[in-house]
């Protein structure tokens, strides 16, 4: 099985130190920046609009991350974007949203076509983030749909860039094997 696919002349690309498990999958217009690390049984499927993910982003086993197509319903269709320093949890699903930097995505999260999710967010497991919502950085949300619950800690906040670093160091061991 070829786990990184073209797609109408669309061919994924990796930055620097980038690792993508065997077992995931990586297809058409998908652009991953250094240090990024695709872990077990994920899909990232970009074959009717474009991925981006930034530095340092971590995508965990199992997660799907897809794109809306552009048509006469939706003109411009939906692509998805993720900053830098993105921790996506196991079996997330990220539809044609936007991630900013410094965010957490819970395990089992859901976030819908349109939906924008700011800078320095927590997204708790589970949780679901309707089409065309935007979380505002500096939260935690909660709940399904999602809900703001409060403001993150300053703990919280150093965490963003100390889990992004642990998974790059992990993916190096993986690099290095």
């Amino acid at each position: 099985m070829t786990t990184i696919r073209s797609h109408k002349g669309n061919t994924p690309s990796f930055g620097a130190r980038t690792w993508v498990d065997p077992s995931a999958v990586v297809i058409g217009d998908v652009i991953l920046g250094d240090d990024c690390s695709v872990w077990p049984m994920t899909v990232v499927r970009g074959d009717m609009h474009r991925i981006r993910i930034g530095q340092r982003c971590s995508i965990q086993d199992g997660s799907v991350l897809h794109i809306t197509h552009a048509s006469d319903f939706n003109p411009g269709g939906w692509p998805l974007t993720l900053g830098d320093d993105v921790t996506v949890g196991h079996k997330a699903l990220l539809h044609g949203c936007t991630i900013g930097s410094r965010v957490l995505v819970g395990m089992g999260c859901i976030i819908m076509d349109g939906a924008v999710v700011e800078d320095e967010v927590i997204v708790a497991a589970g949780c679901l983030v309707p089409p065309g919502k935007t979380l505002a950085s500096g939260h935690l949300y909660v709940g399904s749909p999602c809900k703001k619950a409060r403001a993150l800690t300053e703990q919280e906040r150093r965490f963003f860039t100390y889990t992004a670093a642990n998974y790059v160091r992990l993916k190096d061991d993986y690099l290095n094997d």
